[in-house]
């Protein structure tokens, strides 16, 4: 009975405790897009579970990079999964572009309609260059816009490029910094001018297998779906460029 025992809890250590799911580190403004897909997908696969975690970049790096589990990485720019991948945490081979993207300048009516404008302005939001790139974007724009200076005190730093889209659809800031996609979200502020793109490098989003996702048929099923012709009229549909 004891080597019975032994070999039950051999049996069931070496089996996966939650087979069928797999999680997501999603870049924050991929959400509406992701959520719709991941609907799709569990349709058609219903015995599969999807966690999702979305948030900023870099903060999604830190977390897997900490242990958090993840089977499938989106980034919304290279550095991240850079990041990841010199530390030999996602699955190098999986490695290619999700979508891409644009950035604009949202907020009321009338208040800038070029970068030269923005120094008028008095509180301005942007993702916080630390960990989001949409924040690495508006200041890479800034900069090479000659307006950099000008606005260093005037600039709201923001956790994600979501919470920069809130700052500016309750009005506490004059404008924001986001991305095309989300801007097409916006109820009362609007996209006031699109950021030239010879400005900043283009917004591109990269997407991988973890080391511990490419070991999970799942996880490698839904990479795959995310691939292809159906997540690509997805992203289309949600204002992405897949190309």
């Amino acid at each position: 009975m004891r080597i019975f025992l032994s070999l039950l809890v051999l049996m069931l250590c070496a089996t996966p405790a939650l087979a069928g799911e797999v999680n997501l580190s999603v870049a924050a403004s991929l959400k509406e897009v992701v959520n719709e897909l991941c609907n799709r997908f569990t349709r058609q696969h219903p015995g599969v579970k999807l966690v999702k975690n979305y948030g900023a970049s870099g903060a999604l790096a830190k977390q897997i990079e900490n242990g958090a589990p993840s089977d499938i990485f989106i980034a919304a720019n290279l550095e991240w999964m850079e990041y990841l991948k010199n530390k030999k945490l996602v699955d190098a081979a999986s490695v290619g572009t999700f979508s891409y993207n644009t950035l604009v300048f949202v907020g009321a009516t009338g208040k800038a309609s070029s970068m030269k404008d923005l120094v008028k302005l008095s509180r301005i939001a942007i993702g916080s260059p630390i960990s989001v790139p949409a924040g690495v974007y508006a200041t890479e724009a800034l900069r090479k816009a000659g307006v950099a200076k000008q606005l260093e005190k005037k600039l709201v730093m923001a956790r994600d490029v979501r919470e920069c889209l809130m700052y500016a659809e309750r009005d506490e800031v004059d404008g924001a910094f986001v991305y095309k996609s989300d801007a097409l979200l916006v109820r009362k502020a609007k996209i006031l001018f699109p950021v030239p793109q010879e400005l900043y490098s283009r917004v591109t989003y990269p997407m991988s297998l973890t080391v511990t996702g490419a070991g999970n048929r799942d996880a490698a099923a839904f990479f795959a779906y995310l691939r292809g012709d159906e997540a690509k009229s997805v992203l289309t549909k949600f204002g992405f460029s897949v190309r």
